[in-house]
């Protein structure tokens, strides 16, 4: 599926598999399905050749054909898949039914019926078609509807590394941050002045970073507050979610929030900030009159030094932010030219050769198109940047001749939307479609990067990679390519890893202009903004942006039979149509809609029975307690979301038969229903939250021989079972994350013993996680054995681990791709472990808690490229053996710190004095550090406000 060739992709290799003999279709029929095979390669080089050209440079009669072409491949599409379904899911075979010979008989006799009334269908459904498709050709060849030859668009490779991995540290912010911004703030100080509450509002067009400033300066300050909040707001809010949102942010969710009206949200808000010292980001305001309502809540005079800062592009939304004389307007001011120049080469030569002589004067040109606005010059970068060499120069005098005018404050949405446009259209065919697909998540979403890509998948947007490669695998490049290409932006998660996205505002715009021109995607929300007119609704996002409107369920789109996916936001899911009347749907994605039993709507899911097309279901978070029986009609789902419903207990045996399913959630952990169901599970790849408590189905396990992931959780340990287990997992060789976890808090290690005696990672491990009591000794074991197979081991998560030694540390160091390092409640512990300087090279994520029993010692020079590092002091183990000053390797050193430092001091036997001091020295140490990381020091136990130093801390155990 292509928004430049419509379903041209993945209609020609299904008119190919009509003409199999499986299918026995006539002589003359086969004749037909062969031309229009051919027509429509033809048709599909050109499209290829159209969707390279801006729309608005294309004549209007090739609009007109494509987008004819691109509807008339679905609607052939939508043939040919009700054929393969209707004669494929007449083979599929069923649970065994004991009713006897005689219905078994029958249904044979009622099968063949259908078989032969299916190939009358196909056969006159393809005669139209071909009937249809000579009209189209015969009115082109009239029209003389000539495709055009583009210029080669601008290739990048193919490197998945992100570019926003340093997004908070874009060129010259911590000057912004710490010298204007936080003078502003007024944040020192004990004068009464700056006790008051002081509001600041950022202001400046878009693309200037204001967001990304305010998300500094709130990780820089906001372990000052009592409570904090930063709520994003965007177009078109409504006052009532933005006032929740500011109230749940701020450590208020109560359950009653969802029925107050604006006016009680507003009271609430204002008697909960009342005694409190809070910092509150509003990022984002378009409206004045938004402002007047929620600058209400924040009227109170109390005298604690609470802040609240604004962003907006509207200078008069930032006056009305500042009407006191405490207030202050921060106007944005675009980068400076050593520093657009320092960010733009940064971008496009990372090894900091600088930039070669021959492409200075080009760059300089370019540069000043951007007119130092952060977001043009990142996403001009990542169109030119390559991991291996550079792009040629006359790539680079082509863009700069594309560029326009160039970005000033007087034309910066035209021209910055030209930049995009740019970048839009220098995508591969494939990319352009998996971003404008991204139009259907609402402004400022958090969009989920593996349901994404399985969204993707089903939709049919991934190409097949080579025989045995994931269709997951290749959507995940396609993902990191448009992170590279700068066009989404990644979201980290507390570990470091991506686990989201988010789309600017503007490139959201650009997608939705682009996408309504295309009638790629149908937005209805509720408020009069919708295109239920059409007869040509093929995806729909249901967004009711204003939760107050009562909203009717959609029934005037005129065509719901051609619906391909839908795709509902809570509160829209009172707007969903019946699902009976969808003929065609892929993708049903209804993840965080209440569905359960408190629910008002009482919505009636029991229609998903007869979507027999469908390829991803998403019921993630919904609230359901049962699956209705119809189901297991469902033959051809390839996904299946049913993660966080604590209510579901059961899970229906149909779920273990369907053979295509790909990826299965039911985390948090439900038990397999019986054995002998697992083996029936071919094509999976990822099982997510399976409780195994019977060694028959651990064994089972060995037989889903493509797993990829695996969660798996052990109802109660006992070595039959994990034996069993084992033996299973020595037949999946292409398994890349295992995490294993066991209800019985009192689990012996004899699983970690098993898994190092017996089993040998494959090659492909990337992730392993063990929430059960955990050794060393296996890893050591693999490792001494044959280090190759932990090559690719990035992820490594352990807890309540039995001992920890200097050696441990050294072994697991030396794990040449680890990035991310998670290793706590251990046991025993050496008393001094020393994080060495020829270690731990690539880590990105270090985490090693040991408790009160060691101090942790830094050398120069290690943890090179570590943005978070997590780690514990014991602080009498460090007096006894006397460091006295706490030294522990922090100062100049650990130089790529930037996301977070946490420690976890443990004080227990020491004085309070020399809790303090080294508390004291620790910070000391932190604060010095260029980067300015955010900083956690957690005292265990707590000490008390009047404790004395002479005191002794309580043992953290007590």
């Amino acid at each position: 599926m292509n928004i430049v060739t419509g379903a041209m992709g993945s209609l020609i290799p299904k008119l190919g598999e009509l003409l199999m003999e499986e299918y026995k279709l006539h002589k003359r029929v086969k004749k037909d399905v062969e031309f229009l095979g051919k027509e429509l390669e033809s048709m599909h080089a050109a499209l290829i050749k159209v969707g390279e050209v801006p729309r608005e440079q294309l004549d209007r009669q090739v609009k007109l054909w494509a987008d004819e072409v691109r509807d008339l491949s679905y609607n052939m599409e939508d043939v040919v898949d009700k054929f393969l379904v209707r004669v494929d899911g007449d083979g599929i075979q069923q649970p065994h039914d004991n009713s006897g010979r005689f219905k078994e008989l029958k249904n044979k006799m009622i099968g063949l019926f259908k078989k032969g009334k299916n190939h009358h269908r196909i056969a006159d459904a393809v005669k139209e078609i071909k009937e249809q498709l000579q009209e189209v050709a015969a009115r082109r060849d009239r029209n003389k509807v000539v495709v055009p030859n583009p210029t080669e668009p601008i290739t990048i490779d193919p490197c998945l590394r992100a570019l926003y991995a340093e997004a908070t540290e874009l060129v010259g912010i911590y000057g912004k941050r710490d010298q204007e911004l936080m003078r502003l703030l007024s944040m020192e100080g004990d004068d009464a002045s700056n006790k008051r509450l002081k509001k600041v509002s950022i202001v400046g067009f878009g693309g200037l970073g204001k967001t990304t400033l305010a998300s500094a300066v709130y990780e820089k300050i906001k372990g000052d507050f009592d409570c904090r909040a930063f709520v994003p707001v965007g177009q078109n809010p409504d006052m009532k979610k933005v006032l929740r949102d500011i109230l749940i942010d701020l450590g208020n969710p109560h359950s009653d929030l969802a029925i107050l009206d604006a006016n009680q949200l507003i009271k609430k808000l204002h008697d909960f900030l009342e005694n409190k010292r809070y910092l509150v980001i509003i990022d984002d305001i378009w409206d004045e009159k938004l402002w007047e309502g929620i600058n209400f809540a924040f009227s109170n005079k109390n005298s604690l030094g609470s802040r609240l800062i604004t962003t907006t592009r509207n200078f008069d939304v930032s006056k009305s932010c500042c009407l006191s004389a405490d207030d202050s307007i921060y106007k944005m001011k675009p980068l400076s030219t050593d520093d657009s120049r320092r960010l733009f080469h940064k971008r496009i030569f990372p090894d900091a050769s600088g930039c070669p002589s021959e492409f200075q004067q080009v760059s300089e040109d370019i540069l000043k198109k951007c007119g130092g606005v952060p977001l043009a010059i990142i996403t001009i970068a990542s169109a030119l940047a390559s991991d291996q060499q550079v792009k040629p120069k006359h790539e680079w005098d082509i863009l700069l001749q594309s560029l326009g005018s160039g970005v000033t404050t007087d034309n910066s949405l035209v021209e910055m939307r030209r930049v995009l446009s740019l970048s839009y259209y220098n995508l591969p065919s494939h990319l352009k479609t998996c971003l404008l697909y991204l139009c259907i998540y609402p402004e400022d979403s958090t969009i989920d990067k593996d349901r994404l890509i399985w969204k993707w998948v089903a939709e049919g947007f991934v190409h097949h990679g080579d025989q045995g490669t994931s269709q997951f695998l290749v959507g995940l490049n396609y993902f990191n390519q448009l992170i590279n290409r700068s066009m989404i932006q990644p979201i980290y998660s507390d570990m470091g890893n991506v686990y989201a996205c988010r789309v600017h505002d503007m490139v959201l715009d650009l997608i939705c202009n682009l996408s309504h021109e295309a009638k790629f995607v149908n937005v209805l929300d509720a408020t009069g903004n919708s295109m239920s007119s059409q007869s040509n609704v093929r995806r729909l996002s249901l967004q009711n942006k204003m939760e107050d409107h009562q909203a009717k369920p959609l029934t005037n789109i005129m065509s719901m039979s051609r619906v391909r996916s839908i795709t509902i936001f809570p509160p829209a899911v009172s707007i969903m149509p019946a699902l009976s009347r969808f003929e065609v749907l892929r993708v049903l994605d209804m993840s965080y809609c209440n569905l359960g039993k408190s629910s008002s709507l009482q919505l009636n899911i029991k229609g998903v029975g007869h979507l027999i097309h469908l390829r991803y279901l998403g019921l993630k978070s919904t609230g359901i307690s049962e699956l209705p029986a119809e189901i297991e009609n469902l033959q051809f789902l390839e996904v299946l979301d049913l993660g966080n419903n604590y209510e579901l207990d059961e899970l229906p045996f149909i779920l273990f038969k369907w053979r295509r399913l790909i990826c299965l959630n039911v985390y948090p952990y439900k038990v397999v229903p019986t054995p002998g169901v697992l083996q029936n599970m071919t094509s999976i790849e990822v099982l997510r939250g399976i409780l195994v408590s019977l060694n028959i189905i651990a064994q089972e396990l060995g037989n889903l021989a493509r797993l990829r992931e695996l969660q798996i959780r052990f109802k109660d340990g006992s070595l039959d079972l994990y034996e069993g287990f084992v033996k299973s997992l020595c037949n999946l060789h292409h398994i890349g994350s295992l995490s294993i976890s066991c209800n019985s808090e009192e689990t012996s290690f004899e699983l970690m013993d098993l898994l190092g005696e017996r089993w040998v990672p494959p090659v492909h491990l990337r992730e392993f996680a063990s929430f059960m009591p955990s050794q060393l000794s296996a890893l050591r074991g693999w490792i001494e054995r044959d280090p190759s197979h932990l090559s690719n081991l990035s992820e490594l998560f352990l807890t309540s681990v039995k001992e920890v030694q200097q050696e441990d540390v050294e072994i697991i160091g030396g794990l040449l791709s680890l990035r991310r390092l998670w290793i706590t409640r251990t046991h025993q512990t050496q008393r001094l472990l020393v994080i060495c300087a020829d270690g731990f090279r690539c880590m990105v994520d270090f985490n090693l808690n040991c408790g009160s029993a060691a101090q942790i010692i830094f050398e120069s020079g290690a943890l090179p490229r570590a943005e978070a590092v997590y780690f514990s002091l014991g602080v009498r183990v460090a007096k006894e053996d006397g460091n006295c000053d706490f030294d522990l390797g922090l100062q100049g050193n650990l130089l790529s710190l930037r996301r977070r430092v946490c420690v976890y001091m443990y004080c227990g036997g020491a004085r309070v004095g020399e809790a303090k001091e080294a508390e004291a020295a620790v910070r000391h140490a932190l604060d010095a550090h260029p980067n300015h990381p955010p900083i956690d020091i957690y005292m265990i136990p707590r000490i008390a406000k009047d404790a004395h130093d002479d005191d002794l801390c309580e043992d953290e155990e007590n």
